[in-house]
């Protein structure tokens, strides 16, 4: 069988680019090293921060997103595969630039939703800032008939704090997280996406009792299946 090489434009940030390159070897059916499939991975943690740029206070990320997905081209990739909801907002520019496919995470997951929960009205999504200004998410549900419930301001505020905290390394605040996907479940939530992946690496779908939608997994299924499709 051929396979496709998968391409990761990663280092926002480098903890959930080792994620999602975990999950793809974890979802890669294998009893040996030559079973795994072949990903290449540019993981640049000097990408500038995607929400500053989205709230028009930091340079703008598309030139070295750019630059990463055309390393990314050149070394072989037949797609590329972005852990970082936040960067999705340049993905029309991307496209155009690079001739290999590049899959939308954000699409991916507004899919899976709407085939596995079809009567949902509304799901929650937490988020970066930037995620929820760019409406990325919100596009992509209401063509499909569902609503999104997201964090109030102050909420908002402890997610991103969140955030940063992950990204240093810091995972206990878990709880702080699961509480705030609790109150959207409050409000009527359906089900949970934790829309920016370091979110990913402290919810897990056996942490709340609704269904949890997590875009780094669902990217991660995707990208093998699109690799072992050949």
């Amino acid at each position: 069988m051929t396979e496709r090489t998968i391409g990761i434009l990663g280092g926002m940030g480098p903890e959930a680019t080792v994620e999602l390159f975990r999950r793809i070897i974890a979802l890669t059916p294998a009893k040996r090293d030559q079973d795994h499939l072949h990903v290449l991975i540019d993981s640049n943690p000097k990408i500038p921060d995607r929400t500053a740029a989205i709230r028009g206070q930091g340079e703008s990320p598309l030139p070295l997103l750019i630059a990463a997905a055309k390393n990314l081209e050149r070394a072989g990739a037949d797609f590329i595969i972005i852990p970082c909801n936040t960067a999705h907002h340049w993905l029309h520019e991307l496209r155009e630039i690079i001739s290999i496919p590049i899959i939308d995470m954000i699409g991916q997951t507004a899919e899976r939703v709407a085939s596995q929960q079809s009567s949902a009205q509304w799901i929650g999504l937490l988020s970066t800032e930037g995620t929820l200004r760019s409406g990325l998410y919100q596009n992509a549900f209401a063509s499909r008939g569902i609503a999104l419930l997201v964090p109030n301001d102050q909420q908002e505020a402890a997610v991103m704090q969140a955030i940063h905290r992950i990204k240093a390394g810091d995972h206990s605040v878990r709880g702080a997280m699961i509480d705030v996907a609790k109150g959207l479940i409050a409000r009527r939530a359906e089900g949970i996406i934790p829309g920016c992946t370091e979110l990913s690496l402290v919810i897990s779908p056996d942490s709340l009792p609704v269904p949890v939608f997590d875009p780094l997994s669902i990217l991660a299924e995707r990208a093998v299946a699109l690799a072992r499709k050949g």
